[in-house]
């Protein structure tokens, strides 16, 4: 039997990105690396992190998995010896692109894939307007991946903005819900801090966000501020704007106890929130 390791040191990679794709990957492969001498378990890159966010962008730098950025994120697990969410990037299928990250075990090999179920389309009045869905194919997958830690709950960004999802991560047993994002200078701001804690809250586990450093010179302007949550909200740590990596250490251990004081998830009655079929 597998003993469940209770520490996990992870590492929120808070980098630019720039129009060199080479030159992401390149970043990208760098702090991973810096990241496992820094003692981290699993290394998490941010949204987009081989393309700038922009719709004109996304197809001409859409690649299939097995594709140079995956082959390159799969390598850099191997050499680095480390769990490796790989953000997010354009994934080509059949024709249609889709917003996805992989995940790497220590060995190259990938576990898991999750393509973002909800599309950013975002109209505010005097704010941002965004509509991914020009461009991106939704999933329809809730991923949960196996780790040495645990179970591990993956979404991506505006993913976070609904609470059902959190929800079916945390009753598929996952300990930590890791989210790779982009929030703009409108949503950032008034929402990134606020949903973390409360997914965290919500389902008594760790939440983790982790966004493109800040370019105020690019025309979409990421918020920054990569996230850590506990399972009881607060807010253990957090970048600001400028490029950074965050390696925290995660006790596992809290869930449960947070949980045992305060029974939410065992107290959930199926019974009234059940749907009866006519």
């Amino acid at each position: 039997m597998v003993t469940q390791m209770e520490k996990l040191k992870i590492a929120l990679i808070q980098m630019p990105v720039s129009l060199s794709k080479a030159d992401n990957l390149e970043l990208a492969s760098q702090k991973v690396s810096a990241a496992k001498k820094s003692g981290a378990d699993l290394v998490v890159l941010p949204e987009m992190f081989n393309c700038p966010y922009s719709n004109k962008y996304f197809r001409s730098y859409a690649e299939p998995a097995g594709g140079d950025t995956w082959q390159t994120m799969s390598d850099c697990a191997r050499e680095s010896n480390v769990l490796l969410v790989a953000g997010s990037m354009p994934e080509m299928e059949d024709g249609k692109v889709y917003n996805t990250s992989f995940v790497f075990d220590p060995q190259g090999a990938q576990i898991a894939r999750h393509r973002k179920v909800h599309l950013f389309d975002i109209d505010v009045v005097g704010g941002q307007r965004f509509l991914e869905s020009e461009t991106f194919s939704s999933g329809d997958q809730v991923t949960v991946f196996e780790s040495p830690f645990g179970l591990i709950g993956l979404c991506i960004c505006f993913d976070m903005r609904f609470p059902e999802l959190a929800r079916l991560m945390a009753l598929k047993g996952a300990q930590v819900i890791i989210a790779p994002g982009a929030f703009n200078m409108t949503t950032g701001p008034a929402h990134w801090e606020l949903l973390f804690r409360q997914r965290a809250v919500d389902n008594q586990l760790f939440t983790v966000g982790v966004s493109p450093a800040r370019d105020v010179d690019f025309e979409y302007v990421s918020y920054g501020n990569s996230i850590v949550c506990s399972p009881w909200g607060e807010v253990l740590h957090r970048a600001g704007a400028a490029e950074q990596t965050i390696v925290a250490e995660l006790d596992l251990e809290q869930n449960e106890r947070i949980r045992a004081q305060l029974p939410l998830m065992s107290a959930l009655r199926h019974d009234v929130y059940s749907i009866e079929e006519n």
